[in-house]
């Protein structure tokens, strides 16, 4: 007699979001996130807010490389991240829940990123999160001008 082979029997358990990117764990992310941050200004990198994943698992190291303060949100509240999950509905439409992303280029990713960057939010009177950016750079670069330090 033969038995029909039982979908995902004896084999791996499917990962959600494919495998790992590069190594993307908690050592892999602190480097790549304090790479990022330090190219910062110290004044726009005060404070990082996280969801709980496992992957800001070493915020200690983190926050001693970069002089960020690192607080974490509360277990199923998004509206302590509005931006966070404004930019995540964005990569929605570009990148589906569950997608694969080792899958595309780094610059392909890059291009997503540029073209979420200069897009218009109305939480910016029409400018794009990049107009923003961009003038909060030259207002810490102007002599004089107070920091809330």
């Amino acid at each position: 007699m033969h038995l029909p082979r039982l979908e995902g029997w004896g084999d791996k358990p499917p990962v959600k979001n494919g495998p790992s990117l590069g190594g993307y764990g908690a050592v892999a992310m602190n480097a790549a996130l304090t790479t990022s941050m330090t190219r910062l200004p110290e004044q726009l990198r005060k404070t990082l807010t996280w969801d709980r994943g496992k992957e800001l698992s070493g915020h200690a190291q983190f926050a001693l490389d970069t002089g960020t303060r690192v607080f974490f949100a509360d277990p199923h509240s998004p509206w302590q991240r509005p931006t966070n999950e404004n930019t995540n509905g964005l990569l929605r439409q570009y990148f589906p829940k569950g997608t694969d992303l080792s899958r595309w280029s780094a610059e392909d990713l890059e291009a997503v990123a540029l073209a979420i960057n200069n897009r218009p939010r109305k939480i910016h009177d029409w400018r794009t999160p990049a107009e923003v950016f961009a003038d909060q750079l030259r207002s810490l670069q102007q002599p004089g001008v107070a920091t809330t330090d």
